[in-house]
Formats: C-alpha cells, sequence, structure tokens
C-alpha cells in the first residue's frame, strides 16, 4: 500500500513537471499520468485518463508561466 503512495505522489510530480506546450501536448500528458495514477491505485484507467487530461490542460491554460 505505502508503494502506491509513492508511486502517485511520483506521478504527480510528472506530471507538474512537464506541462506540454501545446493544448494537445498537455491532453496527452495529462492523460498518459492519470493513466499511470489509475493503475497504480487499482482505478479505472479510463476514467483516469479523462480526468488527467482534463486537470493538466486546465492548470496549464490557467498558469501557463508555470507550464513553459
Amino acid at each position: 500500500m505505502l508503494s502506491k503512495k509513492w508511486i502517485s505522489v511520483g506521478l504527480v510530480c510528472a506530471a507538474l513537471a512537464a506541462c506540454g506546450q501545446t493544448m494537445g501536448e498537455q491532453a496527452l500528458v495529462g492523460g498518459a499520468v492519470g493513466v499511470g495514477g489509475a493503475a497504480a491505485t487499482g482505478g479505472s484507467m479510463g476514467t483516469g485518463a479523462l480526468v488527467g487530461a482534463a486537470a493538466n490542460v486546465a492548470y496549464c491554460q490557467s498558469n501557463p508561466r508555470s507550464c513553459n
């Protein structure tokens, strides 16, 4: 159980470190991190991809200085 926590923390850090330059890249990176997080925690990979993509695009569009 502890390893799932650290995997999740690592995936969050990866998502914040690699936002992407375009909206498509942002969605792709967020989706990949969402799938990884879902796989690590036993969740739905489809839901993880959708939530990850939406969250990363929303964050990067709201905070462009943090993502470039």
